[in-house]
């Protein structure tokens, strides 16, 4: 990978970061903790679930693993999708966690065509990699071929005027308040087209 390829940001912020996997989902207690958020006891429940009372205690008592038509079941008497039976509770998502980066103290990483700024360093195991660039490029020739990676990508222009070059697309001069945001592993790369560097945002998801 060339020094010059944003990518290069990308394992950066991977391996700065990790990955949370997190502990497994109880399903018994996100069973409960659903009909109890109903206000229902285990007959009411059972009873719109169209289970027998028993079903419904040993499964959320993780004595029995039920069957998808059970989990349809369910999901339906507690008015919910199948996934969402496996999906933890947004109070347990919340972390509180916050980071500022006051002008010009981001991490600073030059290649031959961008200046990049990273922001929020100070968080690990971010979703989204933020940072400003400033685009030094005049010219796709610049460029070692296109940048790709995974994952999707925001583009946000903050000053001067640049060109957007896809793989799938036509060239867009994009200027101060433009945006776009599209898959990065198709091929891209920005050019400034003001006589000075241009600044832009740049936000990618770390999938």
């Amino acid at each position: 990978m060339s020094e010059n390829d944003p990518r290069s940001l990308i394992r950066i912020a991977r391996e700065d970061g990790g990955t949370d996997t997190g502990e497994p989902l109880d399903l018994g207690a996100r069973v409960r903790d659903l009909r109890k958020a109903q206000g229902w006891t285990m007959e009411q429940a059972a009873k719109q679930a169209g289970l027998a009372r028993s079903t419904l205690s040993k499964i959320e008592n993780g004595q029995m693993s039920p069957t998808y038509d059970a989990l349809k079941k369910l999901a339906e008497g507690l008015q919910i999708s199948v996934p969402q039976l496996f999906t933890p509770p947004q109070r347990d998502q919340i972390n509180g966690r916050m980071g500022v980066t006051r002008s010009g103290e981001g991490a600073q990483h030059a290649t031959a065509t961008y200046e990049h700024e990273l922001l929020a360093e100070t968080l690990s195991k971010k979703q989204m990699l933020p940072y400003r660039t400033r685009v030094r490029a005049r010219t796709l020739d610049e460029f070692d071929g296109w940048v790709r990676h995974d994952g999707e990508e925001f583009l946000y222009v903050l000053t001067g005027v640049v060109r957007l070059y896809t793989e799938f697309y036509e060239p867009v001069d994009m200027r101060r308040g433009d945006s776009a945001y599209y898959d990065a592993a198709m091929g891209h790369n920005v050019v400034s087209v003001s006589p000075d560097d241009a600044t832009i945002l740049w936000v990618t998801s770390l999938v």
